[in-house]
């Protein structure tokens, strides 16, 4: 296989389209809004799927038993505002050039779909369980900062500690060589479990910002089960109760 091997599957024409990437990270926050968005758009098309050597070397295996090997899939989602051009998969590289070299592919596709604003969604980590969400900025021009912080966005000093890593940074630093105004939203979250509020949290201001509807029902739905696998971690840790093959699929 060639360094990078890109499937077209369909080329619509999409109405002033904007990027958005939810890839795996700190709380899986930005993968599960990813996989909110489309389940509750259900025109959204697979448009491209990228295969690459800077994947891991793996497949994974459904529940029918068949396997799919490790990439990234772009989806067209028509909105009722501006259209996304939706970037997910279950995997980031496993190297740094191949984070820049996908990340310059990635913004190659945006590119050819008119994409001319960018968000990648994440999670900042706490470092403990917490009640109120917060979602923590940065882009790269002060025009989005002002309208993010409209939105209840907020831009703090020094974090996330240690800067914006994988495909959230660079799409940031490489978007901004090219031109592109791009801005991360990050939720916070404890880092340690799959969270679902955060998700929520980082979904209201893209809804806001991008404006867009879009429902919640499925996003609580998991948010309540997290709150149960909660409960069981506290009653583990206080010897009451043995983790189960269900709770531990939720630590992340």
């Amino acid at each position: 296989m060639d360094e990078f091997d890109v499937e077209e599957h369909a080329s619509p024409e999409l109405d002033d389209p904007v990027l958005v990437e939810g890839l795996p990270g700190v709380g899986h926050v930005g993968k599960l809004v990813a996989e909110h968005l489309l389940e509750e758009f259900e025109e959204a098309q697979l448009v491209r799927r990228v295969y690459s050597e800077h994947f891991p070397p793996q497949v994974a295996v459904d529940d029918d038993g068949t396997t799919t090997m490790a990439c990234a899939e772009f989806h067209a989602v028509p909105t009722d505002g501006r259209d996304l051009l939706l970037l997910s998969g279950d995997h980031q590289a496993t190297d740094a050039p191949g984070h820049y070299r996908l990340t310059d592919r990635f913004l190659d596709t945006a590119d050819e779909f008119g994409v001319e604003r960018a968000f990648a969604l994440g999670g900042v980590p706490t470092g403990e369980l917490i009640e109120e969400y917060a979602v923590v900025g940065a882009a790269t021009d002060d025009d989005q900062v002002a309208e993010l912080a409209d939105a209840g966005v907020e831009f703090r000093d020094d974090e996330p500690a240690g800067g914006i890593v994988g495909v959230s940074g660079l799409l940031l630093g490489l978007g901004e060589r090219r031109g592109l105004p791009t801005a991360c939203l990050m939720g916070e979250t404890s880092g340690y479990l799959v969270d679902p509020k955060s998700a929520r949290a980082v979904l209201e201001v893209l809804q806001a910002v991008v404006d867009f509807d879009v429902g919640y029902e499925a996003l609580e739905d998991r948010a309540e089960e997290m709150e149960a696998v909660i409960k069981r971690i506290q009653e583990m840790e206080q010897g009451s109760q043995a983790p189960n093959d269900e709770d531990l699929r939720y630590i992340g």
